[in-house]
């Protein structure tokens, strides 16, 4: 019997690398995507520092070297229902990849249109799967990639569970009641409000339909390659290193191979949740085949496999490149410095080896970095989103300069 996964936002620095991952293991995947991120490219005037095939063009290499199918379908997830309940009724599948979601925190902050869009695009995006998927009676399994920035970077000294807090509860018989709450969200963005919102849908469908969800909260995905995309050139995946996409250690490793300062926000001290991107893809196949029970709860996983302070993140980048660091204001509004600790046992005890820092996958990234320099645009560098109030309608504010240099 075939094993169908649809892939939302299969087109994606994540979806895509999933999509080859799922199809190399044995999966029958079909790809689902509107290329929004392509029109985003062109909107902010910014583009992949890899170049990026034409999807046909990607599931074409992908035929000739892995001899597997890909299917793609060009539904845009959030408007057009009645084309995914179509997609949904006629493949049945085993699982759904949601990657379909507006993913930067950065452009969700960048104006009044982008607030609005994240909004309506992600939550839409959400629940249309959420009730086709009931519409229809389908015991699919869902498979959210959300973030760790719902939990918030408050520095409380605590370890963050996976989803769940145990909380203990007065009552008014004077007995104290022990329950286990969704741990409370705290947004630090418009993007990071869509993904807290997503956790309640995920609550009512798995309560009011018995549906099968996991949601996996992911820390800042570094790296650019998997065995799969370096198959080819044309199954290159994307290396985002703009204000609005691109995540912090692969910009600062594409700032340093091309000589540009490593732009540090504020002070640093912000402590971050990190995975490599074969990790990702990794842990969506073993979400996707170690699914809860219909009726069961929502499984919620943290997937990240280390921490660390942003500051050192960029003194381990220029000790190994020599690059200078330069500090600008932060754009976001947030602690200057916090702590954090994450657990991630529901990975492990499912046999993830983490890819950490240490195994030398970051001068990979230089070296893919140094390959494609001549695609490097300066002015996309500069973090152009600010998290400011009273923003008027297609008003962007400027970005951030550099206030300090240090070697």
């Amino acid at each position: 019997m075939e094993k169908n996964i649809i892939v939302i936002g299969g087109d994606g620095f994540c979806g895509w690398p999933t999509s080859l991952h799922l199809s190399r293991g044995g999966f029958n995947v079909t790809i689902v995507d509107n290329f929004s991120r392509r029109a985003i490219d062109e909107e902010l005037g910014a583009q992949s520092l890899t170049p990026i095939a034409s999807i046909d063009d990607r599931i074409a290499a992908w035929k000739e070297v892995s001899g597997n199918d890909i299917r793609f379908e060009k539904i845009d997830a959030a408007q057009e229902f009645d084309a995914l309940y179509a997609l949904l009724e006629e493949l049945q599948p085993e699982a759904v990849v949601h990657f379909g979601e507006q993913r930067a925190a950065p452009y969700s902050m960048r104006g009044v249109s982008q607030k609005r869009y994240t909004v309506d695009n992600n939550i839409n995006a959400t629940h249309n799967l959420l009730a086709a998927i009931a519409a229809l009676d389908l015991d699919t399994h869902v498979v959210h990639l959300g973030t760790m920035g719902v939990y918030g970077y408050d520095g409380d000294g605590l370890e963050i569970p996976e989803g769940y807090q145990k909380v203990l509860v007065p009552g008014d018989d004077n007995i104290v009641y022990q329950r286990e709450i969704l741990y409370p969200t705290n947004p630090g963005s418009v993007y990071h409000m869509t993904k807290s919102m997503d956790q309640l849908l995920f609550q009512f469908y798995a309560k009011n339909d018995q549906m099968r969800i996991t949601d996996l909260h992911q820390g800042i995905v570094w790296g650019t390659q998997t065995p799969e995309t370096k198959l080819d050139d044309r199954l290159i995946n994307r290396f985002d290193y703009d204000g609005d996409y691109g995540t912090v250690l692969n910009r600062f490793l594409v700032q340093a191979a091309v000589g540009h300062p490593l732009t540090v926000h504020g002070t640093g001290g912000q402590t971050r949740a990190f995975i490599h991107i074969r990790d990702t893809v990794r842990c969506i196949r073993l979400a996707i085949e170690n699914p809860p029970a219909r009726g069961d709860r929502v499984v919620i996983r943290n997937q990240m496999t280390e921490t660390h302070r942003v500051r050192d993140l960029a003194k381990l980048v220029s000790d190994m490149t020599g690059a200078q660091l330069a500090l600008v204001d932060n754009p976001r509004n947030e602690a200057a410095e916090n702590d954090l600790r994450v657990s991630n046992e529901s990975f492990i005890a499912l046999g993830l080896r983490p890819t950490t820092l240490a195994e030398g996958l970051m001068e990979e990234t230089v070296e893919i970095a140094q390959r494609f320099a001549d695609r490097f645009d300066r002015k996309t560098v500069a973090a152009a989103s600010l998290w400011t109030k009273n923003q008027k309608p297609g008003v962007v504010a400027n970005a951030p300069t550099p206030t300090t240099t240090a070697a």
